[in-house]
């Protein structure tokens, strides 16, 4: 995998004119994404050396702290609209389209909190790509999702991936996909990167991931 990396590393600069010697730094974000950058952001970073580079790009910003601001006053506004943890929407938006408003789905999800056409459509959502019409429809799925769960965070986010039929299936518990396990784990782990908490679970929930 290593090899691959670099490999991919070393053919987008070769396009770019020589200058200095320089590092690059190569990981993966809370989505999965391959990030590569002439700035370290921690001791697991896997590092290169590779000369006559002068610097590096990537595809998504390297720090959610950048990618969020633009869409920062929504997520504040309804998240305090519904009752939400501006960490816990601002982790999903993270997970599910890297802030890319213009993000599209295999599946057809739209926009930055990812809406299917169909939850976009029974929450009044015209323009899922538009920001703001996106997180407003979003964060009130969310809020749907916790009170029908009672507020337990980690259902809520397995039926926003799964859908609830799914959770419902299961007794109530995370249903063993590995997709949608790994989605729960995403988005706690971004919101932790945000300076936030995990997601909460309801008092006598034992679901393990």
């Amino acid at each position: 995998m290593c090899g691959r990396i670099l490999l991919l590393a070393v053919g987008a600069l070769l396009v770019w004119p020589s200058q200095a010697h320089a590092q690059i730094y190569v990981w993966r974000d809370a989505g999965g994404s391959l990030v590569l950058s002439d700035r370290r952001p921690d001791d697991a970073a896997a590092t290169y050396a590779v000369s006559d580079a002068p610097s590096f790009r990537v595809i998504r910003p390297a720090t959610p702290d950048v990618a969020h601001e633009p869409f920062e006053p929504l997520v504040q506004e309804y998240a305090a609209r519904h009752g939400l943890r501006p960490g816990l929407v601002r982790a999903v938006i993270q997970v599910e389209s890297g802030f890319d408003p213009g993000a599209t789905s295999p599946k057809g999800a739209m926009g930055l909190i990812q809406l299917m056409p169909a939850t976009a459509r029974a929450l009044g959502v015209r323009r899922p790509y538009d920001p703001t019409e996106n997180i407003r429809g979003g964060t009130a799925y969310l809020r749907q999702l916790l009170d029908r769960y009672d507020g337990d965070e980690v259902l809520a986010l397995a039926a926003y991936n799964a859908g609830s039929g799914a959770v419902d299936r299961y007794g109530g518990q995370v249903p063993p996909y590995r997709e949608t396990q790994d989605y729960v784990r995403k988005v706690g782990s971004a919101e932790g990167d945000n300076s936030g908490a995990p997601p909460h679970r309801r008092s006598g929930s034992s679901t393990k991931l």
